[in-house]
């Protein structure tokens, strides 16, 4: 039995969807938004639904405490904007913090989403290597992850193997709902499909051309396919980036979408915000010589075939869930 958390968003939907691919459909599926709300699992095979306050009591079972071998929790508010430090702490901290210790009572073992915005801007570098004490994100979402990860890696008792994964710009099917949240990519699509043409920022930094500031983008069916992977392989617990290994152009991804739409690229640039200006990224690179020295999988997704396999496969379709 596997609990995945944040069953009902974004990665954690195609999670199981990971798992289905592979045969393993005795999943407890839990989220802070109801099915009736939203269900993004109505393709998938899953045990049972759970919303996330209701989690608890039944990691208190007999069934729960035998047959669960792994969580994969997902779950989080994941806005980057989130004011509210209370909120965040509690769903993104203090939550983890209980499931980490649960698996550590009870023998199971664990995934958990870290983040990317933990590096901050990236002043020390984009290693998974480095201690989490030394890192300062820009925002409380940011603040919020890294939190936990310092917890985690002070523990003496912990699950027999744990992965927090710090995700890099990820995208793909079943993002439609994260609003402001949601990829370039995703939004690209949609702004080409209704005008034509795409909005870019400007540069605001000397440094870096219109268009040419860089993030590591990553397909969300390499980010399942590596969390499946940990599973099977079980390389030393920590914490591993979830990237491509290669930053791409603003460019470079308007590009794809616009070839993977058949249409010639056209671009509108705009003025970047004032307030956004001090906490913008211009770039990003998961460092991946960690996870490789572990003997786990390269990407397989490389920017362009990714875009070309979400535009034609499911944001072009009637039915876009994967």
């Amino acid at each position: 039995m596997i609990i995945v958390t944040g069953a009902n968003g974004f990665i954690g939907s195609v999670m199981v969807w990971e798992l289905n691919q592979k045969g393993l459909t005795d999943i407890i599926a839990v989220d802070s938004v109801g099915l009736s709300e939203r269900n993004l699992l109505r393709k998938q095979k899953i045990t049972k639904f759970l919303l996330k306050d209701d989690l608890w009591p039944f990691l208190e079972t007999e069934e729960a405490k035998k047959q669960v071998t792994w969580i994969i929790h997902m779950g989080a508010c994941s806005s980057t904007t989130e004011t509210n430090k209370e909120f965040l702490w509690e769903n993104n901290t203090y939550y983890t913090q209980r499931i980490f210790e649960w698996c550590a009572e009870h023998g199971k073992s664990m995934i958990y989403a870290s983040s990317a915005a933990t590096y901050g801007a990236g002043e020390l570098g984009f290693d998974d290597t480095t201690d989490p004490e030394k890192l300062r994100p820009l925002n409380l979402y940011g603040e919020s992850k890294v939190l936990f990860d310092r917890w985690a890696v002070k523990q003496t008792k912990t699950p027999p193997h744990w992965y927090g994964l710090k995700f890099f710009n990820v995208f793909g099917p079943n993002e439609y709902h994260k609003g402001a949240m949601s990829s370039v990519a995703f939004k690209a699509y949609n702004q080409i499909k209704d005008t034509g043409a795409l909005g870019l920022f400007k540069s605001a930094d000397p440094n870096y051309k219109d268009g040419e500031f860089m993030r590591d983008f990553v397909y969300v069916k390499d980010v399942t396919g590596w969390m499946a992977e940990l599973m099977e392989k079980k390389p030393t617990n920590g914490v591993y980036n979830m990237g491509f290994g290669k930053p791409r152009t603003w460019l470079d991804l308007a590009g794809g979408v616009f070839k993977a739409m058949g249409k010639d690229m056209k671009i509108n640039w705009l003025e970047m915000p004032e307030n956004i200006r001090g906490q913008y990224q211009y770039f990003t690179e998961a460092k991946t010589d960690k996870w490789l020295a572990a003997g786990m999988s390269p990407a397989k997704w490389p920017l362009e075939k990714a875009v070309a396999d979400y535009i034609q496969n499911y944001l072009s379709k009637d039915d876009k869930d994967l």
